[in-house]
């Protein structure tokens, strides 16, 4: 065994080892010399030196056109096996064009993503399909964001009241057509309350003043851009200086009770009047409607929810019921509405308090004019809103019967 090992390692060592060697450089000259042809699809293509006014149609903010292109590369073997779209860009000089040209790729257009590989020495030829450069006017647009009505639900222990500014607006850039594109389209932001926790608003209400009305969830910087895919792969930042206000409000989700009796009255459309003479319709008082000097009151406890303890403390004494009579076909059953009685002067007294409070920390860096405007959207909504509710946070229905002249009004049990 041990002269089996000497004559295959020891005897003749130099002549073996100039063989191995030469076996090694005939193996490596071989291998780097052998040729193949590799298609590679989806290759960035970059735009260089546009004419200044001008852009690319399809070109986006990284610089890239939207389209990719599909090389048929020949070269050495070892190296294409292991090219892939990552590691290779195109790169198309635009300098001295005017309208439109078809784009030819050559060695010299690729340029190499990966600092390891050498594309000239190793590619020798390069095909593809012709495609169209096409420059057209770069135009700047300002675009109307418009905030809408979010989606998901508020977060446990509050209720969504209202979303403000109602619309920003963003400065873009681009290709004409696109741009007149996009601004023609229009550009909607849509928020989630999902993305809004309970412990986040307990601490905006905790660190809050006192007399604060709402709860103002201030959009954190990341969710302030908007996806515009024709222009950018990346979403694109609002620039809009108001931006920094935009908020979501909430309101506790609690009941809070109406300390004054509702009044409830009668509303007779004016085409209804010969056929229903006003003077003989009347109320029929009951356990829950009594009549004090002549006026019809509500004398059950009854709530509201989902608006502030300062607007109800502003409009209690100022809301009643009216009832519609116009009664449905083939029905004696009435509708009901619930009114503001001058609702004006009420958003006046509610906005002058409001204005009046410098305790409000998050209205101080309004613009009066846009504080005042921010507030009566607040007043509105609030109005839009209101619901009268029970004790037991169901709403308040009523059954309303007219039955000859007499109308006899209880409280619904449906739900």
């Amino acid at each position: 065994m041990k002269s089996l090992i000497i004559r295959i390692f020891i005897q003749n060592w130099p002549r073996k080892l100039i063989s191995l060697i030469l076996a090694i450089i005939v193996w490596f000259v071989v291998s780097q010399s052998m040729a193949t042809t590799k298609t590679i699809s989806n290759i960035g293509i970059r735009i260089l030196n546009i004419p200044e006014g001008k852009t690319v149609e399809g070109l986006q903010s990284n610089g890239l056109l939207q389209k990719r292109v599909t090389l048929t590369l020949s070269g050495n073997k070892n190296l294409l096996d292991e090219l892939t779209s990552n590691d290779i860009e195109v790169v198309i000089d635009a300098v001295n064009q005017r309208k439109e040209w078809i784009a030819t790729i050559s060695k010299k257009n690729l340029l190499s993503l990966n600092p390891d590989i050498n594309l000239t020495r190793r590619i020798n030829k390069i095909s593809h399909k012709n495609f169209i450069i096409k420059l057209t006017n770069l135009v700047t647009e300002r675009i109307p964001v418009i905030i809408t009505q979010p989606i998901g639900q508020a977060p446990k222990g509050y209720q969504f009241l209202d979303i403000w500014p109602y619309q920003l607006n963003l400065n873009i850039s681009g290709p004409e057509d696109v741009v007149k594109e996009v601004k023609n389209r229009g550009i909607k932001l849509t928020f989630n309350l999902n993305d809004i926790s309970e412990s986040q608003l307990d601490d905006l209400q905790s660190s809050s003043s006192k007399q604060s009305d709402v709860v103002s969830f201030f959009v954190p910087k990341h969710w302030k851009h908007v996806s515009i895919p024709i222009l950018s792969t990346s979403p694109i930042t609002i620039d809009d200086p108001d931006a920094k206000f935009l908020r979501i409000d909430f309101v506790r989700s609690e009941l809070i009770p109406i300390n004054h009796p509702i009044p409830i009255s009668l509303f007779v459309p004016p085409h209804l009047i010969l056929a229903l003479n006003p003077q003989k319709l009347g109320i029929v008082s009951n356990e829950m409607i009594e009549n004090k000097n002549g006026i019809k009151l509500i004398n059950q406890p009854l709530y509201a929810k989902g608006v502030s303890e300062l607007f109800l403390e502003t409009i209690s004494d100022m809301i009643g019921i009216t009832v519609i009579a116009n009664p449905k076909p083939d029905q004696n059953q009435l509708d009901w509405t619930v009114q503001f009685i001058n609702p004006k002067v009420l958003e006046d007294r509610y906005v002058s308090t409001l204005l009046s409070d410098s305790s409000d920390e998050d209205l101080h860096d309004l613009q009066p004019k846009v504080r005042e405007e921010y507030l009566r959207n607040r007043f509105r909504s609030y109005m839009n809103r209101f619901t009268l509710y029970r004790p037991d946070f169901k709403r308040f229905k009523l059954d309303i019967e007219m039955q000859g002249n007499k109308i006899n009004i209880t409280e619904s049990n449906h739900e």
